[in-house]
């Protein structure tokens, strides 16, 4: 009897060690190890501009609004900010000659610490002159009055186009004091004395028209005036959203247009190539249609978040918004349509440019 009560606590006791070992590797297998455990959402990396208002990530957003009108840019950037649903990062203005700027109303723009702006001024300095003449020196005082007043009342950081879409204006005739040369020669004549004369938050675009046209000619590569005086890459283009029209297309097609239809690169190739090291901003681009023939304009706004993805070379993007152009024929108003509205609105809504003014 004694010999069968102890096989039987025996027995008993080795059940009650094995149901202890069950339970206990049930509740280790439910009680996964930290190194299994499900891992925490990562922050949004943060986006700011740096040194040469270069992002660390994503692209900057801007406009210049009410182009080809007598209406005060900073109204109608406000306008067009509340329209698009996104205030812009970059606020563009133009000026020429002796026309004194920053004017308050730029310097009250971006110097609102509510609505974080950076000013993109495009500035015909040889207005009334020649790009040679001012190469020269003729107009160093014209320089040096910009210059102090930049030392006097602005001290952030500014992108400063000289003379955008310079293909435009050149004249291809020894002399002229307009060749393409003369215009590297002003660029460069115009930034060093800025620098020598304390200028040290300009940060210079040189802006391109890009037209097919003018890459074909002999002298196109000739208007870049250097590395040393210049930050960023700068395209002025625009597509049309009517088939059949005057550069009918999308945003991949402003940035590629090509001197011809055989071994030459694009625009974008181009630049990305020839001046690896400089971030590109489209500094004026749209999708238009003739006045008075609204067309839909979805598939060219729809089409540039894809090329952004696609080329990371680009830093910034400034929509030109305006109703008519200089020639009077082109609608390149955002707004046009209802639907054209609502996808620009999807378009700046986009994260990407969520980018923050250091």
């Amino acid at each position: 009897m004694g010999r069968k009560v102890q096989k039987l606590v025996t027995l008993l006791g080795a059940m009650l060690a094995g149901t202890t070992a069950v339970i206990g590797a049930a509740g280790a297998a439910h009680a996964a190890p930290a190194s299994s455990a499900k891992p925490k959402k990562k922050l949004a990396q943060e986006c700011v501009t740096g040194d040469k208002l270069v992002p660390s990530c994503g692209v900057l957003w801007g406009a210049a609004a009410g182009g080809f009108t007598s209406a005060p840019r900073d109204a109608e950037l406000k306008k067009w900010e509340q329209l698009s649903g996104r205030d812009a990062s970059i606020f563009h203005t133009y000026h020429k000659g002796d026309e004194v700027f920053p004017t308050k109303s730029e310097i009250a723009m971006t110097q609102d610490p509510a609505h974080p702006r950076v000013l993109l001024v495009n500035w015909k300095i040889a207005y009334g002159s020649t790009w040679a003449k001012v190469a020269a020196g003729e107009q160093d005082a014209r320089i040096d009055r910009f210059a102090q007043r930049i030392k006097a009342t602005y001290p952030q950081k500014f992108f400063l186009v000289l003379n955008h879409e310079p293909e435009n204006d050149v004249v291809a005739r020894k002399g002229s004091g307009m060749e393409a040369k003369d215009f590297a020669a002003m660029y460069r004549h115009t930034i060093q004395r800025l620098r020598a004369q304390g200028v040290d938050n300009a940060i210079n675009v040189m802006a391109y028209m890009g037209n097919e046209k003018w890459m074909a000619q002999s002298w196109w590569a000739d208007l870049y005036p250097g590395d040393d005086v210049v930050d960023w890459m700068g395209l002025d283009s625009y597509v049309s959203a009517e088939k059949g029209y005057y550069h009918y297309g999308q945003f991949g097609d402003l940035l590629d247009r090509k001197a011809n239809g055989k071994g030459s690169p694009g625009w974008y190739d181009w630049a990305s190539t020839q001046h690896a090291s400089k971030p590109i901003m489209i500094a004026e681009w749209g999708v238009y249609h003739r006045i008075g023939k609204p067309v839909d304009k979805t598939a060219g706004y729809h089409s540039v978040l894809p090329e952004l993805a696609k080329r990371p070379n680009i830093k910034a993007i400034v929509y030109f918004d305006t109703k008519h152009d200089d020639q009077g024929d082109r609608d390149i108003s955002i707004d046009s349509t209802k639907k054209n509205l609502a996808a620009f609105r999807t378009l700046a809504a986009n994260p990407i440019f969520n980018v923050k003014i250091a």
